[in-house]
């Protein structure tokens, strides 16, 4: 026994020496017995990359069978697809996504808008194999950010990084489920920040990188060297497959969106009440700045918060809240996401003098929306404000409602004109937006044609 022992103490060192021992490199990457690696990193990271699929009902127009309607013909043909008096018949599609856990604790996972946009039924996959239904929280079109829950144990949440400390050429690995494929790793460097104007979406501050991003990516993550999130891959420039320019959404928007969504449900953007444009070289030369950084202010809106601030058109806006303005479409991101009531500083720069300004920001008014930002159960409705006339009572006007959305299945129709929700009187969308409670049924007093009626929408 004794000799057993001091045998197994002499193997000891050989041992331990031949256990795996992760350590930092020069470089940045990790090592494992000195040879580079990000499994120890991934390892920690992949169970909050979760992959999503969804469902939903798409009208199809094609040609059939010229008597498949006929009661007598479909007796012996029917297998034939019934269509519908416009010549269309609903079909079943499916779509593929990507998300990322924020909050293990709530079930809280974040992708994009257009990954579940129009989904009548939305499943999370976990790395583990477990599937779930997805409740869709809310949804912002406008910087393509949407927040799913799910309701499961043990889950993981990604750590949170700074976007704003990242830099050209640093390593970043993007993480998601492309084709199909399952959870996929493809390592990349940051190859720009700030590109805007790309006509994507209508908030751009998107960080460029060459890791891999195919269809199927969007909603996952890009993660830095230790393992935090900084962005969620949302785009490639390219027809089907990467090519080397994917672009993410930095996830300090991301998470500055993710919070109003989870509190409302949607984002309610504020106003200044501005219209501006890119400061050019001509333009910088006509006010006598030495740098084109900057927003040039071309029209204020009469009564709005820079009108009472006192900006003025030809004024150059230098920076926000101490915060550098680098171009219009910069200022333009900044002001998008401040949060209704924000006092926000400016510096400007007026007739050679730099002035400081302080504006309120207020309440976008909203005259027309997707019925989807106020409730799924309105999805694929087009509702605009109608005011009152002497032929016409005020309300929200169904301007349209897509053949087989979630607001046709639920029984609205174009042109309905809602009066009230759950027996409140409503003029305009922001009093119905306040007035629907999420899973909570909704009592739809409305007018369709001149014959008034009530239409209940269950949760």
């Amino acid at each position: 026994m004794n000799r057993l022992k001091a045998i197994a103490a002499g193997l000891l060192p050989a041992i331990v020496f031949l256990l795996p021992v992760a350590s930092p490199g020069a470089d940045g990457f990790p090592r494992v017995n000195g040879i580079p690696t990000l499994a120890p990193v991934l390892k920690k990271v992949i169970p909050a990359v979760v992959n999503i699929s969804t469902e939903k009902t798409v009208l199809v127009r094609r040609r059939g069978f010229p008597f498949q309607n006929d009661p007598f013909f479909r007796r012996f043909f029917d297998s034939v697809p019934e269509r519908r008096d416009d010549g269309t018949r609903e079909q079943r599609r499916s779509g593929i996504g990507s998300g990322v856990i924020i909050d293990a604790a709530e079930g809280y996972v974040i992708t994009n808008n257009h990954v579940i946009d129009g989904a009548d039924n939305v499943y999370v996959t976990l790395g583990d194999g477990r599937r779930f239904e997805a409740e869709v929280v809310g949804t912002d079109p406008e910087t393509d950010v949407a927040v799913i829950r799910i309701e499961a144990e043990d889950l993981v949440e990604i750590p949170l990084g700074d976007s704003e400390n990242l830099q050209v050429g640093d390593f970043a690995v993007a993480i998601g489920n492309p084709f199909r494929l399952g959870q996929t790793v493809t390592l990349g460097i940051i190859s720009a920040l700030g590109r805007s104007g790309l006509g994507i979406e209508s908030y751009e501050d998107f960080i460029q990188t060459d890791a891999s991003i195919n269809p199927g990516n969007s909603g996952g993550a890009l993660i830095n060297m230790k393992g935090e999130l900084v962005g969620i891959n949302t785009a490639i420039i390219g027809p089907n497959a990467n090519i080397g320019i994917g672009f993410a959404i930095p996830v300090n928007m991301a998470m500055n969106v993710t919070g109003q969504l989870i509190k409302h449900g949607e984002v309610r953007r504020g106003r200044l009440g501005v219209v501006v444009q890119p400061l050019t070289a001509d333009l910088a030369q006509a006010f006598g700045l030495d740098s084109r950084k900057g927003a040039v202010i071309v029209e204020v809106e009469p009564e709005s918060p820079a009108d009472e601030a006192g900006l003025m058109p030809g004024d150059v806006v230098l920076s926000v809240d101490d915060e550098p303005i680098d171009s219009s479409a910069n200022m333009r991101n900044y002001i998008g996401l401040l949060r209704v009531g924000s006092k926000v500083k400016l510096d400007i720069l007026r007739d050679g003098r730099e002035k400081t300004l302080t504006a309120v920001i207020v309440a976008r008014k909203l005259v027309a929306t997707e019925g989807g930002r106020i409730d799924r159960r309105l999805g694929g409705a087009k509702l605009v404000v109608q005011e009152e006339t002497e032929t016409a009572r005020a309300g929200v006007l169904l301007k349209e409602v897509a053949q087989g959305s979630p607001a046709r299945r639920n029984g609205l129709r174009t042109g309905d004109l809602i009066l009230s929700v759950n027996r409140r009187r409503v003029k305009n969308i922001e009093q119905m937006r306040d007035l629907v409670e999420k899973g909570r049924p909704i009592l739809l007093n409305m007018l369709r044609g001149k014959r008034a009626m009530f239409l209940a929408l269950r949760p």
